[in-house]
């Protein structure tokens, strides 16, 4: 039986983990198909040393066309547009060879105490090719000083290891469209619950534990809550949470269950709320399948296809937050 289970977190494991200026500004979905439209949300975490954030300012990569920002109230809105470095193909047969190249909020106060995204509807041009990346520089003022979200990693370089990372988005083929949707679906249950983007690491041995991830929404109109789960591949599916003590040291919680209200929208991550397969009875291969039920208080069970792969989604381009567990037995 596992008694427990006991986390050591190694360097940049654990997401979100730390005091406030470890938290970069980042892209809510990390990666979009060249030749699509594609829902920039753009994540300001904390303010600077202390003070409220007053203006964010996104710089639009080339290749980024269409451009159309999301309003904040108490904010005021400004445009800077210029030409392309080429013409590019756009909706219904239309083209652009210029338009918007950096959008700035300015005149609000986001305290540092909290959080909130800016958002960018925008069209990914086709000319640009997959399997690369481009990356959003941010500059976020506040009211003495800013930081400015600018550094690229360099060739193999871990994003992780800079200080002021520029929020980055994978391109990806049709391909691996298809491959997600074929090994990572959707479930829905009773039209309610919405489950998006499920996704497991591989594991190399029989009776290990596996951890899994995905995006749990509510679209009902009544409160649920995520109680438990099960699968044929182990033993017990529970639903646990990381959390990390005054000395760095995480330990995870087996969680009774979790509340979504109505419309509430949340994540499955490393580092925070995820699901453990305890006790696999095979190993989980790159590229495999783990098939699961999720039971809910009144969606009741949900089956779900928790794709293999070493990085989720959300981790396009190889850092996806690894965890290093003991486990006591």
């Amino acid at each position: 039986m596992l008694k427990g289970l006991r986390v050591v977190v190694f360097a940049l494991g654990i997401v979100g983990v730390g005091t406030a200026a470890h938290a970069h500004v980042s892209l809510e979905t990390k990666q979009a198909k060249a030749g699509g439209s594609y829902k920039a949300v753009f994540g300001i975490p904390h303010g600077c040393e202390g003070q409220p954030t007053t203006e964010v300012s996104i710089e639009i990569p080339e290749g980024v066309i269409g451009v159309k920002p999301m309003p904040k109230p108490g904010w005021t809105l400004a445009l800077e547009k210029g030409p392309y470095a080429r013409t590019y193909k756009f909706h219904h047969g239309e083209t652009k060879s210029d338009g918007v190249k950096r959008v700035t909020w300015s005149g609000g106060s986001l305290p540092d105490e909290y959080f909130d995204q800016f958002v960018l509807s925008t069209f990914i041009a086709g000319e640009l090719s997959p399997d690369t990346r481009i990356y959003f520089p941010v500059t976020q003022k506040c009211a003495s000083g800013e930081l400015r979200w600018s550094e690229v990693p360099a060739e193999g370089q871990d994003a992780h290891s800079l200080e002021h990372p520029a929020p980055g988005l994978a391109l990806i083929s049709d391909e691996v469209k298809k491959q997600d949707k074929v090994a990572g679906a959707m479930a829905v249950a009773g039209g309610a619950i919405e489950i998006g983007e499920p996704w497991t690491r591989p594991v190399g041995n029989a009776g290990g534990i596996g951890a899994g991830y995905a995006v749990i929404t509510n679209n009902g109109t009544e409160a649920d809550e995520l109680i438990g789960g099960s699968s044929g591949s182990a033993e017990r599916v529970e639903v646990h949470e990381t959390s990390i003590d005054d000395k760095g040291v995480a330990s995870m919680k087996k969680l009774g269950s979790v509340p979504l209200q109505s419309g509430q929208r949340i994540e499955l991550k490393p580092g925070g709320m995820h699901i453990m397969f305890i006790g696999l009875k095979e190993p989980q291969k790159e590229g495999g399948i783990l098939k699961a039920k999720l039971k809910f208080k009144k969606a009741g069970e949900v089956d779900v296809e928790f794709a293999v792969k070493a990085a989720g989604p959300d981790s396009a381009g190889g850092h996806g937050g690894h965890e290093h567990m003991h486990h006591d037995h």
